[in-house]
């Protein structure tokens, strides 16, 4: 029996994106999938509903007719109470749950019984490339740190030569050089600033360097180990910690623009700009966090805030950054579920394959328990 998509309205505050388009509805619906969708589920990512309609699916204004009789619920975020208990028992979740912390939302998909995947979750493995949504997103958010840096930044990033005389470019400054941080790097670079980067990873000072930027690290035995196996940064030693705070402080205190990008899976974010490297900045420097919902690498950071301290600096802590670019955004996402929904479609009906290294390692809650290790403590 073909299956029944649900998708309804992003209702979490502030979140523009959506987890279909009109592109993977059109896959869907050739798989023999059955699609609904809320009225204003695209709004924020200018998608109107008669382009849905028109790519095959049915539009409703009534939540519980999307939610009714649904196998599978398609999110950005997690779930609502009210949808949850709006689902069947045999129903299947697909979102970025944020697991880690949204225990509530973890509870309520348990209690509901339904099957709920988190696309956070998905393993960094070459088979799970185009299902890897954290890059996806990563990679839009690293640009639009730039754009956001440019905009609150009172000069311009490129030099100029004019007849009045020469602007001098802007000093950039990316610290963690993941997907976010590389196309931040890449971004601060087309626009003509001097990029310096670091990261804890040895691996990534190839890539920074191949990108035109000055790699800046304690390069020790420590910084020569530091990367997990799933492409992960490790938490450093205090020690570690301590040598790189001080290369870092004699650093930060000459650039224009520090971006941070630092995340740990399962941890709180990592300080790496305390409120004395904020303080030795010039006026008019900017810092942009991108890790300010897992609680921030900048200290003064203030979750959707931006901030201008009293010696004249801007912090920006503008929480989904991806969202701000959403069109795209919602177009790379929609692409990874609609990758990751092939492992569960067989001949357009969901048939579950819990040992698949993928769904194994994304499945949160199933059959009414919490049986993800990392998130049932």
């Amino acid at each position: 029996m073909a299956a029944t998509i649900a998708v309804t309205r992003e209702r979490r505050e502030g979140e523009t994106r959506c987890a279909v388009t009109p592109e993977t509805v059109k896959k869907l619906t050739a798989l023999g999938a059955t699609v609904r969708v809320e009225a204003g589920t695209g709004v924020g990512s200018s998608i109107p509903d008669d382009d849905y309609a028109a790519a095959g699916a049915s539009v409703l204004a009534d939540t519980k007719a999307v939610l009714s009789g649904a196998d599978v619920l398609l999110k950005v975020r997690g779930p609502t109470a009210q949808e949850t208990s709006a689902l069947k028992t045999s129903a299947v979740v697909v979102a970025l749950l944020d697991a880690w912390r949204d225990k509530e939302t973890v509870k309520a998909l348990a209690g509901a019984g339904v099957t709920a995947f988190a696309m956070e979750f998905v393993p960094r493995i070459t088979r799970a490339q185009v299902m890897d949504v954290l890059s996806s997103q990563a990679n839009l958010a690293g640009y639009r740190a730039v754009i956001e840096a440019a905009a609150a930044y009172s000069k311009g990033f490129p030099m100029m030569m004019t007849a009045a005389g020469t602007v001098a470019a802007a000093k950039v400054f990316v610290m963690g050089a993941g997907v976010a941080g590389l196309q931040a790097i890449a971004t601060a670079r087309r626009l003509g600033a001097v990029v310096t980067a670091t990261d804890v990873r040895p691996a990534s000072k190839e890539q920074v360097e191949s990108l035109g930027a000055k790699f800046i690290a304690v390069e020790d035995e420590e910084f020569r180990a530091a990367e997990t196996a799933g492409g992960y940064a490790k938490a450093m030693s205090a020690e570690y910690q301590a040598k790189q705070a001080e290369l870092t402080a004699a650093h930060i205190v000459k650039q224009d623009v520090v971006i941070t990008t630092a995340l740990i899976p399962g941890r709180p974010a990592p300080r790496l700009v305390t409120a004395a490297h904020v303080a030795s900045m010039k006026p008019g420097s900017v810092l942009v966090d991108l890790a300010i919902e897992n609680g921030g690498n900048v200290e003064g950071a203030k979750l959707n805030e931006v901030v201008t301290t009293t010696n004249g600096v801007t912090i920006v802590g503008h929480g989904n950054l991806p969202g701000r670019i959403a069109a795209d955004a919602s177009a790379l996402y929609a692409r990874n579920l609609f990758a990751f929904l092939g492992l569960i479609l067989k001949e357009g009906a969901v048939t579950l394959d819990l040992e698949d290294e993928i769904l194994k390692a994304a499945v949160v809650t199933h059959g009414g328990e919490i049986v993800h290790e990392g998130v049932r403590g």
